[in-house]
């Protein structure tokens, strides 16, 4: 498949990271949290290859963890009444959650125009959308980019903890975001720029996965098993159409918000 065929596919499950630019917010909040602590320990936190391969797609304590351990660090795990910035698990993750809220409060979340004109595209068409990610703050940027509206469904990590969903390499938020949509994974796509939620795609059944090459090379992502790659969202084509049906607003799945 060379599109997404709407004959084929009746939903469609986006990352987050390939609809607003909070991509290089996360990393650069990685590194302002990692080189600190790796002064005198390891090489600096490398922004690009180190973010992309360790902590991309992954649940901040795994990324915490993935990536220490490719420097082989270990940490104590803590707690999540650790100081933000203590030499625990917990501690760095909490560190880096208050620098990309608080850069995000600052300054808000822009929005890729070429991914929101697909989704246009795609719920005029009657296709439905979710977004997935594992940060718990892709609802505020979700919504601070102006697009809550565009989604049938949006889990973030707040609801994948609630609900004990493991992120991406595994395929649980994915294939939860695809129930959601009432669309069988085979009759669903899933859209990611990182190979963790290309392989998420793949091993969840997808019917088509696609990789979006604006970070990783082309050949990363068909590796990691996408079925299309393109460099923008501008470059996926739709064709067909899904018969109209009512939309559901996007909601949490079963987690209480406090």
């Amino acid at each position: 498949m060379t599109a997404i065929d709407l004959t084929l596919v009746t939903g469609v499950v986006f990352d987050a990271d390939v609809i607003t630019d909070t991509a290089r917010i996360h990393a650069a909040a990685w590194k302002r949290v990692f080189d600190p602590f790796l002064r005198g320990r390891s090489a600096p936190f490398d922004i690009r290859a180190d973010y992309l391969r360790h902590v991309n797609g992954r649940p901040r304590l795994d990324g915490v963890r993935t990536f220490l351990a490719s420097r082989d660090i270990t940490l104590p795990e803590g707690d999540p009444g650790d100081e933000p910035g203590a030499a625990t698990v917990h501690g760095l993750g909490l560190a880096k959650d208050r620098l990309f809220a608080a850069e995000v409060e600052r300054y808000g979340v822009a929005a890729f125009p070429s991914s929101v004109a697909l989704l246009h595209e795609l719920r005029r068409r009657g296709c439905r959308t979710a977004v997935v990610s594992a940060s718990r703050h892709c609802r505020t940027t979700i919504t601070s980019a102006g697009l809550a509206g565009l989604f049938d469904a949006l889990l973030d990590g707040n609801d994948a903890a609630g609900l004990g969903l493991l992120g991406t390499p595994d395929p649980a938020m994915y294939l939860a975001a695809a129930r959601h949509l009432g669309t069988p994974a085979e009759r669903a796509a899933a859209v990611d720029d990182a190979p963790a939620g290309v392989t998420a795609g793949r091993r969840g059944g997808f019917g088509l996965v696609v990789g979006v090459s604006r970070t990783n090379t082309p050949d990363v992502l068909r590796a990691s098993g996408a079925d299309l790659v393109v460099a923008d969202l501008s470059d996926l084509p739709v064709h067909g159409r899904v018969p109209a049906g009512p939309l559901t607003r996007p909601r949490a799945f079963g987690v209480s918000r406090r």
